[in-house]
């Protein structure tokens, strides 16, 4: 089935004025941030830009593909994207700006953002989400108990800055965590540049505390946000989602599904499906109802102790979690004695569902590989 690298031979061939913007191609935005642009793409404040095309070319002269593919980070995608992406007249030209990183190991976070100038005049702004290894996860459930994260605070000072008054047409997005930082953003930005932001999205990113939900000015965005969430979301179902959400069919089960690449993609938009996955739902009712009890140091607490498990178990990724054996599993299972009864029930029943997903994947990607031998 075919997904956004199949969606550049399709549709690369026309420009955004002779086809308008689409659902898939917020996709790739939100998927290409993920490149690293350091000391390629322009930082904020200079007001200069490079082309896509360009910019493949710089990153390629230092990067081989073959030190790309050895990355532990599925988001390695996204330089192979890129590349395909300067092929097109659609996306060749494309002006890339702003481009800014700031890792803070204290903070326990990774903020990443970038700006876009399309040829129909009008902008996207992408923030970076995080890949799938453990500690990019844990900043997603680092959520559950900070009212505001310093992702972000920054997300919304990266907006004001990079906004002008005379850009009419904004949209804004991102992946993962990228997706919940696009919605705060958007929230949280000046009334001018909310009425100029044309559609929000966020690609199986978190949702938010009830407090946030509940806010006047998060009802108003509210009809711009779009979501998109895998069968088996387990990132984007974390807290909650006021607004809709549809559900996107992938290529693999499981937490793999969190792989953007992984979402099929049919002509211009999205292979949608009604529902997410009964497990989806399962892990969400789990986590929800446990943390729903707890206060903020309860949260933390829980979310130290549940990641805490998986560094001793030498779980660095997501691929990790999906490749376990049965006899490591009974190992995590072990590591849980250490904690009160009843985190040791709500973590086990949390692994045990990454557990049964991941080993579905990876059963799901043997019999793919055998149809095509």
């Amino acid at each position: 089935m075919a997904n956004m690298m199949d969606y550049l031979d399709w549709r690369g061939d026309l420009s955004f004025t002779q086809a308008e913007f689409n659902e898939v191609d917020n996709l790739i935005f939100s998927e290409l941030v993920y490149v690293d642009f350091k000391g390629i793409v322009p930082p904020p404040g200079k007001g200069e830009s490079i082309t896509l095309k360009e910019a493949s070319r710089i990153f390629f002269l230092s990067h081989t593909e073959e030190e790309i593919n050895e990355r532990v980070s599925s988001t390695k995608a996204a330089a192979f994207l890129m590349k395909k992406m300067a092929k097109t007249r659609r996306f060749a030209d494309l002006e890339l700006s702003d481009y800014i990183e700031e890792i803070s190991a204290k903070e326990e976070s990774q903020f990443c953002a970038m700006t876009i100038k399309l040829d129909d005049g009008g902008i996207f702004v992408s923030y970076s989400g995080t890949d799938n290894t453990m500690v990019g996860w844990k900043e997603n459930f680092n959520m559950s108990f900070l009212s505001e994260t310093p992702g972000q605070l920054k997300a919304v000072d990266y907006l004001k800055r990079v906004i002008s008054p005379r850009q009419k047409k904004i949209r804004v997005g991102g992946h993962s965590k990228g997706g919940n930082l696009a919605v705060y953003a958007s929230v949280h930005s000046r009334e001018s540049i909310q009425n100029r932001i044309l559609s929000v999205y966020s690609n199986d990113g978190p949702g938010f505390t009830e407090s946030m939900i509940h806010r006047e000015d998060y009802g108003k965005m509210l009809p711009k946000i779009h979501t998109f969430l895998p069968e088996s979301s387990i990132v984007g179902m974390l807290l909650e989602h006021e607004e809709e959400y549809q559900v996107v069919e992938s290529s693999v089960t499981g937490p793999m599904q969190h792989d953007a690449m992984t979402w099929k993609v049919m002509g211009n938009s999205f292979l949608h499906v009604k529902k997410v996955a009964k497990q989806s739902v399962i892990l969400d009712q789990t986590l929800k109802s446990w943390v729903g009890k707890m206060d903020i140091a309860q949260r933390e607490n829980f979310v130290d102790a549940l990641f805490l498990v998986l560094k001793e178990a030498d779980i660095k990724t997501v691929d990790d979690l999906a490749n376990i054996t049965f006899k490591k599993f009974l190992e995590l299972m072990k590591l849980t004695n250490t904690l009160d009864k009843e985190s040791q029930e709500v973590i086990s029943k949390t692994l045990q569902m990454f557990f049964s997903e991941g080993n579905r994947t990876m059963k799901d990607i043997v019999k793919m590989r055998l149809e095509r031998s």
